[in-house]
């Protein structure tokens, strides 16, 4: 009878299903007091002889003594009798368990204010048994007998328990054995030094769940919580790491800014040189050298601008398989014979929206990283695809967050040694490289992932030591919009040895003197007229006192106090239709939605060549 307020498919042998309504139904059929309670204590249903000896309560009064053993009889053994507190004193009341998750409870009219059944023998001293609310609970639970906790058996555990160590823990099982050896000794030092706790432990099993220990006095003996919050410190590692990232990169724009600067004069001083001793000249072999090694220097400061993201990107709506498909001609050049590249370009690949070059540099760079890996186990294979995907499967691929609906995956994998998990957490970051002194800078992966971060797309890797890597990156699918497009009128091509002197006024700012004198005199040299200003107050008063006789004005970007597309639109009255050119070492992207409103507005990269700067000033000043 007392299984009736069930669904009749319990005696199918599946679980059963609650309904309060028959619930209490039934009770109010039962002459003695009565309750049904579930696991965690709350009172689910009760009949009106129940309400008159306990109280309108909804949940058991907080279990003592005996009553602790009488939860654990009914819950092992289906039955059990104990001492429940009344609004008249303690009655007697017998408990029996219905299902899997539910007990009844009936106050016994016989043995009103005795003691009921003999509990279990306590040996160590304290509680007999868990606290039925803990054993039902969500963190886990265990008893430890008298002694060390770490060292004495424990007595009992709940389900959740279990379920977090993720392993059987029979009676007798010491719970220092169910973390490592390191999370030990820490707690170990913490109780020693007197911390309460809670001690963050790393469990034995697998070794990547991570649970926050409580200990707690139950007598002589010891109640252990353990709580999982492996996903709580994954996401503030993630945090962490991304906010260091930002602040590396940031670091890492700053240098790049600043020695652009200084490269920006090294190779004005070089063009200049150059041109007084061409070749054949004694001293062209060394400034050709001087220039090469300007160029490498550029270079890796063009690294540090992808790695912070403020590139100059050119992008372009490109078809996913066409631009793998032209560099993988290059990347076969980069890879010996032993080394076996095969591709996997999927069908209906999506178009996307990125500079072609900086895609081709960061597959280039990821293959290369393959290549070291497969060289250094004896050869191997590395395999590239691109693919459409969904958000499903991007989820199982390692995309962070909630992903869209479609995203386009561009996959390096190779069968080398894969990667230590202490490593992959610093494998982003710029200067870091697992490499001999001599054979890396430790900027190739920090470029790639500037690239795909600036192209607003996302990167991850997976690897396990023995078996390989595989990097991923998911950029977002660009869905161009439609028009009719208009026969490109060809333009004509560059005559050699081009007259690149022409005449007009310039204003030219630029806090950085080196570059300033040197571009000056290079443009003056050009038949220009140069106005020199060291930052953007000063040229603002040099624009208002010769307003309306400026016919070009170039401008670096960042400066002390005014900055660049400020310095415009104060300018502005005073410099009329004039166009502007910005150069700096920063994105375009820095500062263009700034300048929406302007027309004649251009940008030149740092570092800059005496040949670019004097073809786009000539072309400025033509376009007027």
């Amino acid at each position: 009878m007392a299984m009736a307020f069930f669904d009749s498919r319990t005696r199918a042998g599946r679980a059963p299903e609650w309904s309060e309504t028959v619930a209490n139904a039934f009770l109010d059929a039962l002459a003695e007091p009565a309750a049904v309670c579930s696991l965690d204590g709350a009172i689910r249903a009760v009949n009106q002889a129940w309400r008159e000896i306990v109280g309108p309560a909804r949940r058991l009064p907080r279990p003592e003594g005996d009553l602790f053993a009488a939860f654990l009889s009914a819950r092992s053994g289906g039955h059990g009798k104990g001492a429940l507190p009344c609004r008249e004193g303690v009655r007697a009341v017998d408990i029996a368990r219905l299902g899997d998750a539910h007990f009844l409870l009936r106050v016994c009219e016989a043995g009103v204010g005795t003691a009921p059944a003999e509990p279990p023998p306590d040996r160590g001293g304290g509680v007999a048994a868990l606290d039925p609310l803990a054993a039902a609970s969500p963190f886990g639970a265990a008893l430890i007998e008298a002694g060390d906790p770490l060292e004495a058996p424990i007595v009992e555990v709940n389900d959740s328990l279990r379920a977090i160590v993720g392993q059987a823990v029979p009676a007798g099982a010491r719970l220092g054995d169910l973390m490592t050896a390191r999370a030990r000794a820490d707690v170990m030092a913490g109780r020693a030094a007197g911390r309460p706790g809670p001690y963050e432990v790393t469990l034995a099993q697998g070794g990547a769940t991570t649970a926050n220990l409580y200990l707690a006095p139950a007598g002589a003996r010891t109640v252990a919580y353990l709580m999982d919050v492996t996903d709580q410190k994954t996401m503030q590692r993630q945090l962490a790491q991304r906010a260091k990232m930002e602040a590396v990169g940031q670091l890492a724009g700053g240098v790049a800014h600043d020695f652009n600067n200084m490269l920006t004069a090294i190779r004005l001083r070089a063009d200049e040189l150059l041109l007084r001793h061409p070749l054949g000249d004694p001293a062209y072999d060394n400034l050709s050298e001087i220039r090469q090694i300007e160029k490498r220097a550029a270079e890796i400061v063009s690294q540090l601008l992808a790695f912070s993201r403020k590139a100059t990107l050119q992008r372009e709506n490109l078809d996913l398989g066409e631009a793998l498909t032209n560099v993988e001609v290059l990347l076969r050049r980069l890879l010996r014979e032993d080394v076996k590249l095969t591709t996997d370009y999927g069908r209906d690949l999506p178009r996307i929206l990125i500079d072609r070059a900086q895609l081709e540099n960061a597959v280039m760079n990821l293959i290369v990283n393959a290549r070291d890996a497969v060289l250094a186990g004896g050869g191997g294979a590395i395999r590239l695809r691109a693919a459409r995907i969904g958000a499903a499967e991007a989820l199982t691929l390692g995309f962070p967050g909630r992903p869209p609906e479609e995203l386009a995956l561009i996959e390096v994998a190779d069968d080398g040694a894969g990667i230590a998990p202490e490593v992959i957490a610093n494998i982003f970051e710029p200067f870091f490289t697992t490499k001999r002194l001599g054979e890396g800078t430790g900027l190739g992966l920090a470029m790639v992932y500037g690239i795909v971060k600036q192209s607003e797309g996302w990167i991850c890797v997976r690897s396990t030591p023995g078996e390989g890597a595989a990097f991923r990156i998911f950029l977002p699918v660009h869905v161009p919009p439609l028009t009719v497009e208009q026969p490109a009128s060809p333009s004509p091509a560059r005559p050699a040895g081009r007259d690149l002197s022409g005449a007009g006024r310039i204003l030219f700012v630029e806090d950085e003197p080196l570059v300033r004198g040197i571009a000056a005199r290079l443009l003056r040299a050009r038949g220009y007229e140069v106005i020199e200003a060291a930052d953007g107050d000063e040229a603002l008063a040099l624009a208002r006192r010769h307003a309306g006789e400026i016919d070009l004005m170039i401008s670096d970007v960042i400066m002390p106090g005014i900055d660049g597309p400020a310095l415009l639109k104060a300018a502005r009255p005073f410099l009329g239709s004039a166009p502007v050119i910005f150069v700096s070492g920063y994105a375009e992207a820095e500062f263009s939605d700034l300048l929406e409103e302007e027309a004649g507005v251009s940008f030149l990269a740092k570092p800059l060549d005496i040949q670019t700067l004097a073809e786009r000033v000539k072309q400025a000043m033509r376009a007027r």
